[in-house]
C-alpha cells in the first residue's frame, strides 16, 4: 500500500478521532440498540433503524482511520531541511501578483485541509504547482477564473 503524507498534529488529531469513536461514540451506540431493543417489535422501529445506521458509519470510520495511520508517514515540519523549497509540511507566504494580496498556507494531508485555517492538501492545485519551488519563485496555478500567479514570499519550516 502507498503510504500517507500526514503532520505530526494531524496524526495526533486522526488519534484522537479513534480514541473517541472506540471509547464514547461506540459504547453510546451500543446503548441506544439495546434501548430500541427493549421497546419490542424491530420491524418498524426507526431509532433501532437509526442506531444501527450510525453503528455502521462508526465501524466504518474506525477502520478507515486505523487504515490511514497504518500506513501513514508522519512527518514533523520542524524537523524539515529541505533547503528552502517547498515540500511537504512547509508554511509559504504568498504574494498573488494581480491583485497584491498575501495569503499564508501550510501543505499538509489530505485529511488535514482546511482552507479557513490556511491548510491545503497535498494534491491540490496550488500546493502542487508550489512543491519544489523556493523564495523569490513564481508558482503558477490553474484557476477556475483563469491562470493565477503567486509569488512566493517565504519559505518555514514550523
Amino acid at each position: 500500500m502507498a503510504t500517507i503524507p500526514l503532520t505530526k498534529r494531524g496524526a495526533e488529531k486522526l488519534k484522537e478521532e479513534l480514541h473517541r469513536l472506540k471509547t464514547v461514540e461506540r459504547h453510546a451506540v451500543i446503548n441506544a440498540i439495546a434501548e430500541a431493543r427493549a421497546q419490542g417489535d424491530l420491524s418498524e422501529n426507526a431509532e433501532y433503524d437509526a442506531a444501527k445506521d450510525k453503528q455502521g458509519f462508526i465501524e466504518g470510520r474506525i477502520l478507515e482511520i486505523e487504515g490511514k495511520l497504518s500506513t501513514a508517514q508522519i512527518i514533523d515540519p520542524s524537523e524539515l531541511d529541505a533547503g528552502g523549497k517547498v515540500v511537504f509540511g512547509t508554511t509559504v507566504d504568498l504574494e498573488e501578483e494581480e491583485s497584491g494580496a498575501a495569503v499564508t498556507y501550510q501543505i499538509v494531508g489530505d485529511d488535514e485541509a482546511d482552507l479557513k485555517q490556511g491548510l491545503i492538501s497535498i494534491s491540490s492545485p496550488i500546493a502542487r504547482a508550489l512543491i519544489g519551488k523556493e523564495a523569490g519563485d513564481v508558482a503558477e496555478v490553474q484557476a477556475p477564473g483563469g491562470i493565477k500567479r503567486y509569488e512566493i514570499v517565504e519559505v518555514r519550516y514550523q
